[in-house]
């Protein structure tokens, strides 16, 4: 497998010993030590993570700051956020946020999580609280995806978007031991428990956060929606712009280097009243 689709999580032909990430987790966990609120942010600017990690400490929450490799660690790190280096026993030359996420439950007993490029209102925030804290040990709460008009009906293709949300162990534990978590190609899970059902999932759509899906709708998992609605103003990807630039057109996108080139983060602040915290 290309070793840059192996750090955005994705099981079909995953290289990786397990015991190695089991080994590495034990790390992440000892850096979480103590920490009862943490929500994962991923590094792909430095101003624009800085702003998130005020965000969530504003309503109380901890960031963890993992990183792109393209990147790097933030320049920034404020007081209270702890950094954690999740590709630290990897070396992947590209990691998504959705590769420690999968393991969740092996560093943390309630990790909310969002995208690089998401900034809420602080009444959001709030929102946003009230349900991450609400949830019971066993569920999780995300963002649900059906796709345009044409998929609505295309129940194999439905999924949940790791846009922002939260999820416990109790949930993330329940989803790898059934193997239908975050990773593309949930079919190629390891514990996926038979060859019939390894046929059945194969059938599904392959991106990230279908297993989800799998696990609420097939599998008996507890999934509280988080409403698009609130959060797509503050989502500054290219599907809310149009003429978005690509560093390398038609290519793999490097949000890294695409994201200020295509937004303006003092007028994202200031049309979601939040420039006092820039």
């Amino acid at each position: 497998m290309d070793l840059s689709q192996v750090g955005k999580g994705n099981w079909s032909g995953f290289p990786v010993p397990l015991d190695n990430v089991y080994e590495a987790a034990a790390e992440w966990s000892q850096a979480l030590a103590g920490v009862q609120r943490p929500w994962l942010c991923w590094n792909v600017s430095d101003r624009w993570c800085t702003l998130q990690q005020r965000l969530i400490q504003e309503i109380g929450w901890t960031p963890v700051i993992g990183f792109d490799p393209r990147c790097g660690p933030p320049k920034t790190v404020l007081p209270g956020s702890i950094v954690v280096d999740f590709n630290a026993k990897f070396g992947f030359p590209v990691m998504w946020p959705h590769f420690p996420l999968e393991f969740a439950f092996l560093f943390s007993d309630r990790l909310a999580f969002w995208h690089a490029d998401l900034l809420c209102r602080i009444e959001v925030m709030h929102r946003l609280k009230v349900v991450f804290e609400g949830l019971q040990d066993g569920a999780m709460a995300a963002v649900p995806d059906y796709g345009s008009r044409r998929y609505i009906y295309r129940f194999r293709h439905h999924r949940y978007w790791e846009l922002a949300g939260c999820t416990t162990h109790g949930a993330s534990k329940s989803q790898f031991d059934q193997g239908a978590g975050w990773w593309r190609c949930f079919d190629h899970h390891p514990n996926c428990p038979n060859e019939k059902e390894r046929r059945r999932r194969s059938k599904y759509y392959y991106d990230s956060g279908v297993g989800i899906m799998y696990w609420k709708r097939r599998l008996g998992g507890r999934v509280i929606d988080v409403p698009l609605k609130w959060v797509a103003e503050g989502h500054c990807t290219s599907i809310n712009k149009k003429n978005y630039q690509q560093v390398q057109p038609g290519g793999q996108r490097n949000l890294s280097a695409e994201i200020d080139l295509n937004f303006d983060l003092a007028e994202v602040a200031k049309q979601l009243n939040i420039s006092h915290l820039l």
